[in-house]
């Protein structure tokens, strides 16, 4: 697709998010039968998109008889709003769908290839698989009818009473069972928040760049972005607090703790001025805290829930990573208020996640060996980091290296087309992460994320020369 097509696309896109956007505020009553609607200049500037895009979205609406016009005073919600709704874009749809389903990050991690750069997953060697056997068949002589038997929705409460102790004595925070939810892994919670929190149009603080996933599932959502950019040293917390002010999101999703791509972490002292912020602009904060225990130097920052008294933070620990990655176990730490919101949305997702997989896991995780394990890991993972980095050193290529976690976020020389030379690694058994899927705005066109987590040291350092010897051919 050409610039020109891709433009028209968003267009596109971008009216037909409109146009629902519309339609979620009348049919939950927010504008009512006879009432009208903000002006075609009014709601422009209000969403930030041009004037025709809210002309062509209005001229849909009459057309389906949602709305209806006065000569020379505006558009006016139509009382007798029709059950079915034709929407005419031109294209013979035998099946209605509500929109294309989109995993940017999914569609390049099923290709198998042999050298694999975009999972951000511990190799399985690494972790203490024939231990986690036995406390398989540990936990069935504890729970014989565990097979037969349900989680309940919030998750199983033994296993949540053992992550409050946990938070306690790592983070000083002092937290009930009823504040803390089980999820089948951070995506799904991700997921969660956003089916509760976005309707289409709503602005959504994000990351730039971020993690692919959660860009794709806002989108899902048809939310606007108000991207933030992160840098080594954290955010530019006057253009946070300019952004929150101005767009009044919704939330802002955030990834602090050795960041997904870059690996940075945003300092102490900007994580209570988010918190502060958060408050005083009433705009929720999603901390997504995947890799808090994989550090190499030293322990990161507190999260920025610690500093959160009034129900502004959603915390959510993963230990999907590299705990037992099988097992898919994040926890969601919430106020009560948003606890009751994420139970509905999770009785309705699956009706609690399995409960063989959180009593493997609250065993393994109280078990002295998982701390041996944990240590352990961060040495090999901090080896394979170095790796990495000698095997990149000549190639000039520029990057922060992460204190923390699996990633190496990489910028390419602007003469290799990453594009180009993604299609030439996969056709060479080398994956890696393309920048622009990470970028809200999908314009980081040089910029790349290589893991180092997932594949042996030896098979690590010739992938790397692999990928470099690729890269090669665009001097």
């Amino acid at each position: 697709m050409n610039e020109k097509e891709m433009a028209a696309d968003d267009g596109k896109r971008l009216f037909k998010q409109v146009y629902d956007y519309v339609i979620h505020r009348i049919e939950h009553g927010e504008w009512k039968a006879y009432e009208k609607l903000p002006s075609i200049r009014q709601l422009a500037e209000e969403l930030g998109v041009h004037r025709l895009t809210v002309f062509r979205a209005y001229q849909m609406l009459k057309h389906n008889e949602k709305v209806y016009v006065k000569e020379k005073s505006g558009y006016y919600v139509n009382p007798n709003v029709p059950d079915r709704v034709v929407l005419e874009y031109g294209e013979d749809q035998p099946i209605v769908v509500t929109g294309k389903l989109i995993n940017s990050l999914s569609d390049i991690q099923r290709v198998s290839v042999v050298d694999q750069f975009s999972q951000a997953l511990i190799d399985p060697n690494l972790l203490p698989n024939l231990f986690l056997s036995e406390y398989v068949k540990k936990v069935f002589d504890m729970y014989p009818k565990l097979m037969g038997t349900y989680s309940t929705v919030q998750g199983d409460e033994e296993l949540r009473e053992v992550l409050s102790h946990y938070m306690m004595q790592n983070h000083h925070i002092q937290l009930r069972t009823s504040d803390i939810m089980i999820t089948t892994g951070a995506q799904q919670a991700i997921d969660l928040l956003s089916r509760i929190f976005i309707s289409p149009m709503d602005a959504v603080m994000i990351e730039r760049p971020t993690y692919s996933a959660a860009i794709d599932i806002f989108r899902q959502q048809r939310a606007r972005f108000v991207p933030v950019d992160i840098h080594p040293h954290g955010y530019d917390i006057a253009n946070v607090e300019m952004l929150m002010k101005k767009y009044k999101p919704r939330f802002f999703y955030m990834n602090p703790t050795f960041h997904n791509p870059t690996g940075y972490t945003v300092p102490s002292s900007q994580r209570k001025q988010l918190v502060e912020l958060a408050e005083r602009y009433r705009c929720l904060l999603i901390e997504d805290d995947a890799f808090h225990d994989m550090y190499f130097d030293g322990p990161p920052p507190q999260p920025l829930f610690t500093y959160d008294t009034e129900g502004w933070v959603v915390y959510l620990r993963s230990f999907s990573k590299y705990v037992a990655p099988g097992l898919r176990i994040c926890a969601i730490i919430a106020s009560p208020s948003v606890m009751k919101l994420l139970l509905t949305a999770k009785s309705l997702a699956d009706n609690g996640s399995p409960l063989v997989n959180q009593k493997i896991f609250l065993h393994y995780f109280q078990s002295e060996r998982l701390q041996q394990h944990i240590e352990k890991l961060r040495i090999a993972l901090q080896v394979r980091r170095d790796i990495m980095e000698k095997e990149l050193t000549p190639t000039g290529w520029n990057w922060v290296s992460p204190r923390g976690g699996l990633n190496l976020w990489i910028k390419l020389p602007e003469v290799i087309p990453v594009e180009q030379f993604l299609k030439a690694c996969m056709q060479q058994s080398i994956s890696f992460v393309p920048g622009i899927i990470c970028d809200p705005l999908r314009k980081m066109q040089s910029q790349i994320r290589l893991s180092y987590s997932f594949i042996n040291e030896k098979q690590l350092q010739q992938g790397v020369k692999n990928l470099v010897n690729v890269a090669d051919r665009y001097r």
